[in-house]
């Protein structure tokens, strides 16, 4: 059985046609009366579906009525989300229209008396067929459950170190493992690399056991280099080595790992070769490998043969995996055997996750019900800490009941299936996290994601709804992940500021298959067909775009290519596109596509399009500007291409635009008319030298320009800029950043601020004073011109994390520094003279900066 997502759905339809845009503009079109009779009969249905969505899993007609719902419910936001587009239509005829474009508009179906004609007809249907559906109700004996009631009590956000008293029964065995480490070779095999593997099922905490290790400080002095490679299923050499190479970099920001990974894909095996051999040659390193699955000997030597050219004695390979003939084939010698975790280690672990520290003092018979919980779970600590979180915070024992005693633990399982303690604790999240929690499924294992992109797409499948008016769309995709950590649903978090990654575990992603299997595809070589059931699709092969299927569903909302370098590459993938003209999302990124298809401005419902790294599309369809619920384009990446469409002022839904482009000058008359855009990133425009002469954007939020080689001046004030708080720039070889700011008034409130790579930069400019009272982060990197920060940093009242790397002409911190308070992060990297100045207890200045929770001071070249 996998999910509906009914209550959903019927809540989000309700929100819609109860808000006052609906009403006016369905009195307006004289539809008003359809549309209550329409919700009335939702409301009634609505009241059932958290009952019938418990009570499907055994009972056959209930679960077949609850799909004939899904499918008069999906018509039915096909159906208001055309609705919509007719509005925004409108807006745009009055604000951007010609007498040309109105006469056509009389003619055309969107003509106000055939529109109205057509869409109470639709209206009808729906009303009818959702009439007939919710009759049957009565005969399942379903109970009225108005309100979701299942919270989440929220924890704070963390990072994915892994301290001693994050790991609880796991003393002994990363003791064994060190052990290992630290043990010199054989002398007659001194030269040969020692490989370790580590062997236990899915959830048991190999990978956290290794990081336990790889944290240790006895590790980090006995071994000059340590590297990180998740592989899992998928273990191709050249990108197992461009991983390795990576992870010996070090980068010290998301942005350059992302680069770099980019770079080194286009080399070849010999060039790959050279790099990895310069990396390790000389040092003794560490290299954890984590979830190998490759069984096939002769990858594995191949690998290990170029690693080994260049090892230090004593260098050691660390390998996690689920099978015992993977470690046999990859160890030297015997396996470290993970056992589950001991009743009280459980308990323990249990308990740490379902309390506040202390708090289970207070709540012995919870605790017992507690012991009862994890003895169900095997000694898996994944399912040990999934349920704890489950429980967080919650001290009726009627709660706690509920989950010892459910029947789900009755199912038919294997030994080591720890799925029913997972699903349990799915079943008990509030229904509007459940659809957004299965999208996961449509990312391969070990994917990391970053925020914004589940953001994105959350969004434009319309997810993320909030009774709150002032929350926006990230603050409420914030509070969903907040909501998925505290479930222990995400893991590996890492906090970079206004960005943030994380991954989830193998078995939560099996879970998230499993819910939405129905829903979502997976789309490989072994796909010959895509299911009627489907709304939501996923390319991760290359090629696979070309292959015929057999497709009955017209009714796909998503359609995403994920994985980087796999993209749309031919004729056939646009035929099956134009099959379905209720996309909300059209991942067109790594394609080679040299044009677009004109039915891509008919796609009236699209929310998001991306053509991300396209190194081939010359120009694009003036037709994409018709697509008024537009939220999201990307056009990153496209450095073929001539010039953006013309009309861009007509995208009056546009949020998130990026923009690569051969043109010198933008259009930005046409860009300061996008009213509600909030994110625009400039990057790779190579003829560009001005950005922003008197144009305004009042409700932009963030700014990111990067690699714009020609770009000398980019004045910003707050008049023009009101409502800007993120400003991220990167390497612009001319950009002066006083330039253009001499006679302004500068009143910027930022809160985030990054600047990479920027030569010209040898001090921070005076008019970023303006937002000393604002700024929560401060940024820099790879500013080899920088040579000093000016007194008023220390006035940053707000600042909470400083971040600076590779800045070697940097010789201090500005006086006052301790003045910063409210300063929780101070990252050095690579910075000389504050390495020497500020060093962790013996530099000269170290009492200025030790109020600080957080401090890494680190020289990297010095270890090259």
């Amino acid at each position: 059985m996998a999910e509906t997502f009914l209550f959903r759905i019927a809540d989000s339809l309700i929100a819609k046609l109860a808000s006052q845009l609906y009403e006016e503009a369905s009195r307006v079109m004289g539809l008003y009366h359809h549309l209550q009779e329409f919700t009335h009969t939702l409301s009634l249905v609505k009241a059932v579906l958290l009952d019938a969505e418990q009570k499907q899993e055994h009972n056959y007609e209930l679960r077949e009525w609850l799909r004939q719902l899904k499918r008069v419910f999906c018509d039915a936001e096909d159906v208001l989300d055309e609705f919509e587009c007719q509005i925004l239509q409108k807006q745009v005829v009055k604000a951007h229209g010609t007498t040309i474009t109105k006469v056509d508009r009389f003619f055309s179906s969107s003509n106000p008396l055939v529109f109205r004609y057509k869409m109470s007809q639709q209206i009808k249907d729906i009303t009818q067929r959702l009439d007939k559906v919710a009759a049957d109700r009565h005969k399942f004996g379903l109970q009225t459950i108005d309100v979701d009631r299942r919270v989440v009590h929220r924890r704070e956000m963390t990072h994915s170190h892994v301290s001693d008293s994050d790991v609880i029964g796991r003393e002994h065995d990363k003791g064994k493992i060190i052990h290992f480490l630290m043990q010199k070779n054989p002398i007659d095999d001194d030269q040969s690399l020692s490989v370790i593997p580590i062997v236990g099922m899915g959830g048991l905490g190999k990978t956290t056991l290794a990081k336990f290790v790889f944290n240790d400080d006895r590790i980090n002095e006995c071994f000059l280099l340590k590297m990180w490679v998740c592989v899992s299923e998928d273990f191709d050499i050249k990108q197992v080595i461009v991983k390795i190479i990576n992870s010996a970099n070090d980068s010290a920001s998301l942005a350059h790992a992302h680069d770099g990974q980019q770079n080194l894909n286009i080399l070849d095996m010999e060039q790959l070769q050279n790099q990895l051999r310069n990396k390790l040659a000389g040092k003794k390193f560490l290299l954890v490998l984590d979830d190998v699955w490759n069984e096939d000997r002769v990858k594995w030597v191949e690998l290990r043969n170029l690693i080994q050219v260049g090892a230090a004695a004593g260098s050691k390979i660390l390998v996690t995996t689920r099978s015992h003939s993977i470690a046999s084939l990859m160890g030297t010698v015997s396996s470290h055997i993970l056992q589950g975790l001991s009743l009280e280690d459980s308990l323990s672990l249990f308990i740490k996750w379902a309390f506040k520290e202390g708090e289970e003092e207070n709540y012995p018979q919870l605790v017992n019900i507690g012991r009862d919980i994890v003895k169900r779970c095997r000694g898996v600590p994944l399912a040990v800490r999934t349920l704890g979180s489950l429980l967080f915070s919650k001290f009726e024992a009627n709660e706690w009941e509920y989950v010892r005693d459910n029947e789900i633990w009755n199912l038919s399982q294997k030994r080591e299936d720890i799925l029913p303690a997972l699903k349990l604790s799915y079943d008990l999240m509030p229904s509007y996290l459940r659809q957004c929690f299965a999208l996961f499924s449509l990312y391969p294992k070990d994917y990391e994601f970053v925020n914004f992109e589940v953001t994105t797409l959350w969004g434009a499948l319309g997810l993320l709804v909030s009774l709150k008016n002032n929350m926006t769309q990230e603050d409420i995709a914030d509070q969903y992940f907040y909501e998925l950590l505290s479930r222990s649903f995400i893991q590996d978090f890492v906090n970079y500021g206004t960005t943030y990654t994380f991954k989830i575990h193998d078995l939560v992603h099996d879970l998230a298959l499993f819910v939405a299997k129905d829903e979502c595809l997976l789309v490989n070589s072994h796909i010959r067909s895509i299911p009627e059931s489907v709304r939501h699709l996923s390319f991760l092969e290359s090629d696979l775009d070309g292959k015929s299927f057999s497709a009955k569903s017209v009714g796909v909302r998503t359609i995403l290519f994920p994985k980087a370098g796999v993209g749309a590459k031919s004729e056939t993938f646009f035929s099956l596109v134009s099959r379905y003209k209720y996309l909300r999302i059209l991942d067109l990124s790594y394609s080679t596509v040299e044009t677009l298809p004109h039915f891509i401005g008919k796609l009236k419902h699209l929310r998001s399009l991306s053509l991300y790294n396209n190194k081939k599309i010359r120009r694009l369809p003036d037709s994409i500007c018709e697509l008024q619920s537009l939220q999201v384009l990307d056009l990153g990446g496209c450095q073929e291409l001539e010039a953006l469409p013309k009309g861009l002022r007509k995208l009056i839904s546009l949020r998130d635009f990026v923009i690569t482009t051969k043109q010198a000058v933008l259009p930005e008359n046409d860009i300061s008319n996008l009213s509600s855009l909030q994110y625009l990133t400039i990057e790779s425009c190579d003829n560009v030298k001005s950005l922003f002469s008197g144009i305004e954007l009042p409700v932009l939020k963030a700014l990111n320009v990067s690699s714009c080689k020609r770009l000398e001046s980019l004045p910003l004030d707050s008049k023009h800029f009101p409502a800007l708080e993120i400003l991220c720039l990167r390497i612009c070889d001319e950009l002066e950043l006083s330039k253009g700011h001499e006679d302004q008034n500068f009143n910027l409130k930022l809160k985030t601020i990054l600047f990479t790579s920027l030569p010209q930069l040898g001090t921070l400019p005076h008019w970023l004073q303006g937002s000393v009272n604002t700024l929560l982060s401060l940024r820099l990197e790879h500013c080899h011109n920088l040579e000093a920060l000016p007194d008023w940093l220390s006035m940053l009242s707000c600042l909470k994390a400083l971040d600076i790397a590779d800045c070697p002409k940097l010789r201090c911190l500005p006086d006052g520094i301790n003045c910063l308070t409210a300063l929780e992060r101070l990252e050095i990297i690579d910075c000389p003279e504050l390495f020497r100045k500020f060093t962790l207890q013996v530099g000269e200045y170290w009492n200025q900066i030790s109020h600080i929770k957080r401090i890494s001071i680190v020289e990297t070249k010095d270890l090259e």
